[in-house]
């Protein structure tokens, strides 16, 4: 089967207008869950900031040894060398190492669909859209499933039978503290891990074709040649060594804490890091969160808005050039709207979730906004008086 399909669809102005009406519905939807998601994502972000303040001023140092019973349900922080002696195991492969946690990354070589649509407008307003399919094979740890394919004939992938996999160490400690699987998880998993091409003896029991290339495992023909349902096996993991954690002290453990503001705190890092480090890592993440969810509800309000408009479009479409001009200014005005709606539905939750600071900013505007006004004012009187002068 060829690896790249073109197909060429028209559709009618009567159909495109009836399309577009049901995008009104659509895009009403849009608008109406990102007003939701913005005005959400504002709480979250104020409930976390308050959650990681009121952490950062209530947060106890701790010595990894001994444990002091009278911390005990407090927020502690802690930093130490952290040790395990019981290797972590992958056993559907027997692959094992001393660590704290362990993760498996399974890439399956599979068929990927790539689609290019390109849209021919015509006297009469009817479309032609002529749509590439382009089928191309990658490494991949998504399964993709193949069904979905425009054209699965030739392109079908096995399904997949190995997944990443997170394994913890269970008997990981830091100083006299267990370390659960909880917060291990939460170390990141960067170390590579190199396989020992004798180990290729014991996988043949697990898989006839597997095989250790370049310190990972490779299951099927050969990696010079890998045919779709190949598979390339790698390890990451982190290291005993140096780990600070911060969470609620419950006996020799250490759980989420839950803070009086809502949300519950559990870090860990690697390193030697002091809390004030670790609790501004976590803000700067929330802030980050925060701009990509605005960045989404913003791109979620604008296609609602667009699709809102495209009747209009559509209408105008009778005559493309028309339709084309029409199409840029609706989608200027979609724009305009999403800026305008965002910002106040912003605000809004601004001076709900917080309305002193929404207050103050409010204050600001207003009297840079009034001092402004007079500064050009009393420019506008002096050029009035220096043109009179010279008369």
């Amino acid at each position: 089967m060829p690896d790249s399909f073109v197909e060429t669809t028209s559709t009618s102005w009567l159909s495109r207008i009836a399309q577009s009406i049901i995008g009104v519905l659509l895009g009403i939807v849009f608008v109406i869950a990102a007003i939701i998601l913005l005005f959400w994502n504002e709480g979250r972000a104020v409930q976390t900031e308050r959650s990681l303040s009121e952490g950062s001023h209530m947060v106890v140092d701790v010595a990894p040894a001994p444990i002091d019973p009278g911390n005990d349900g407090k927020l502690i922080h802690i930093s130490g060398d952290a040790k395990a002696k019981a290797p972590v195991t992958d056993r559907t492969f027997g692959v094992s190492t001393v660590a704290l946690h362990l993760v498996r990354v399974a890439d399956m070589y599979q068929w990927q669909e790539e689609k290019h649509q390109e849209t021919r407008k015509s006297i009469g307003g009817s479309e032609q859209t002529v749509t590439t399919y382009t089928y191309k094979r990658i490494w991949s740890d998504r399964a993709i499933d193949s069904q979905n394919f425009r054209h699965p004939e030739g392109h079908a992938n096995p399904q997949k039978q190995y997944d990443r996999l997170s394994l913890t160490a269970t008997d990981a400690t830091l100083g006299d503290f267990r370390l659960d699987a909880a917060l291990l998880t939460l170390l990141p998993a960067r170390t590579q891990l190199q396989l020992d091409p004798q180990t290729a003896d014991a996988l043949k029991a697990t898989n006839a074709n597997a095989q250790i290339v370049d310190g990972n495992i490779y299951i099927g023909a050969g990696p010079n040649s890998p045919q779709v349902g190949d598979y390339r096996i790698s390890y990451v993991y982190a290291a005993l060594g140096p780990v600070s954690a911060i969470g609620r002290q419950a006996g020799s453990g250490i759980t989420q804490y839950q803070t009086k503001a809502g949300d519950r705190l559990l870090m860990a890092a690697l390193g030697l890091q002091p809390a004030a480090d670790m609790f501004k890592q976590a803000e700067r993440e929330n802030m980050i969160l925060t701009w990509v969810l605005r960045l989404v509800g913003i791109m979620v309000m604008w296609f609602g808005a667009f699709f809102v408009l495209r009747p209009l479009v559509v209408v105008a479409d009778i005559v493309p050039l028309i339709g084309s001009v029409l199409g840029a200014g609706a989608g200027l005005v979609a724009l305009a709207f999403t800026m305008l709606a965002a910002g106040i539905v912003i605000a809004f939750a601004w001076l709900w979730y917080r309305p002193l600071v929404a207050l103050a900013a409010l204050a600001i505007g207003v009297a840079a906004g009034i001092a402004i006004h007079r500064m050009a004012g009393r420019r506008a009187a002096a050029r009035i008086a220096a043109g009179a002068a010279k008369i």
